[in-house]
């Protein structure tokens, strides 16, 4: 609809920049130096190495890089794969909404059934006490998301501990989707699964070298998991997409060697950008409180509009020029809100002029 409106698009998670020079480069060396045929199924021996060390750095995970560590192509990809390994007909598997759109078509091509768990609103929590109900004897999986798409908001240390307390001596496991794990703003830190000394045990966790390296065409991603949870995670791995593109993942894992400091710098960066769009939104009519994580920001238009939120997005795409994603598809049942999420992923001249006409509404 932003292309055919020509309105500003803030509606997609994907940057209006470019991915790092120093990556490119790599990449097009890779190309030419005759890395283009298979690479291993589970992904080069040299990426799958660096993740491991990664891994260990920021979670304190020892993950062994042959048995534990699978590249796939994309986070959907990962996403979809440990969601079939791991449920059958019958079997329920918890999210939390709104939650992003990939989640429940991959649950019913298992025959599963999704069981929605509405966040608290306005800060998009999980309330546990609700979540501790609705475990049953049929509950195999539970679905986590931080930092939150399309909320923006992060888990503590201390959900990481209410649900690995709900888990506890049952069969149920976790599958993690850490895919912004780098943009956690305001001092706070990622908490990753994997630092959990029981909930690595028990989980898939899921990341994005599209997301973190401004280059989500390349769809390259990766699942750590203990070996027992990988060997299964892998046999499904095998038939969707079998590998990931070679010349891709050769340049990824120099990258890693040579610029490590880049992940580390990434926060600030997203930070600085949510700060800026913030700031120019400030005049306007929407209500917002600045994004925890991710790089997305909601607001809440009821101060302009009573249309619902997908009447609203439409109209905005189509008669004000700029595209945004309403919240109630991401809904099983959606509440009676006016919320939009932006994305502020762009160069700071397209934020610039997007807020321009959003603070004329």
């Amino acid at each position: 609809m932003a292309q055919d409106y020509g309105a500003i698009n803030l509606s997609q998670g994907f940057p209006d920049f470019d991915c790092p020079e120093k990556l490119k480069d790599l990449v097009a060396y890779y190309l030419y130096d005759r890395k283009n045929q298979y690479p291993p199924m589970t992904g080069i021996p040299e990426l799958r190495q660096q993740i491991a060390i990664k891994v260990a750095d920021y979670y304190d995970f020892e993950a062994d890089p042959e048995l534990e560590v699978t590249v796939t192509s994309g986070a959907t990809e990962a996403l979809f794969n440990a969601v079939q390994a791991t449920v059958r007909s019958g079997d329920d598997v918890i999210v939390f909404d709104p939650a992003y759109d990939s989640y429940e078509p991959a649950i019913q091509l298992a025959g599963a059934n999704a069981i929605h768990i509405p966040l608290r609103i306005p800060d998009y929590s999980i309330d546990w006490a609700l979540v501790e109900n609705s475990i049953t004897k049929n509950t195999k999986l539970i679905i986590i998301n931080s930092p939150h798409n399309p909320c923006g908001s992060i888990f503590d240390r201390k959900d990481l501990d209410r649900l690995a307390d709900l888990i506890r001596n049952k069969d149920i496991l976790v599958l993690s989707d850490e895919v912004y794990e780098h943009m956690v703003f305001d001092g706070q830190k990622h908490e990753s699964v994997l630092s959990h000394h029981e909930l690595r045990e028990k989980c898939f966790a899921v990341f994005s070298f599209g997301k973190t390296f401004h280059a989500t065409g390349w769809k390259l991603a990766y699942c750590v998991a203990r070996k027992n949870l990988s060997e299964e995670f892998r046999k499904v791995h095998q038939f969707v997409t079998f590998t990931t593109s070679s010349f891709v993942q050769y340049g990824i894992a120099d990258f890693m060697v040579q610029c490590p400091e880049y992940a580390q710098e990434l926060p600030a960066f997203y930070e600085k950008k949510r700060d800026t769009f913030c700031e120019l939104l400030q005049p306007s009519r929407f209500k917002f409180t600045s994004s925890k994580g991710t790089y997305f920001q909601i607001v809440d238009y009821s101060d302009i509009s009573d249309l619902p939120d997908i009447e609203f997005a439409n109209h905005l795409a189509q008669q004000v020029g700029v595209a945004a994603i309403p919240l109630t598809p991401f809904y099983q049942t959606a509440p009676d809100t006016k919320i939009l999420r932006f994305c502020f992923c762009k160069d700071d001249e397209t934020l610039e002029r997007a807020a321009e006409i959003l603070c004329k509404l």
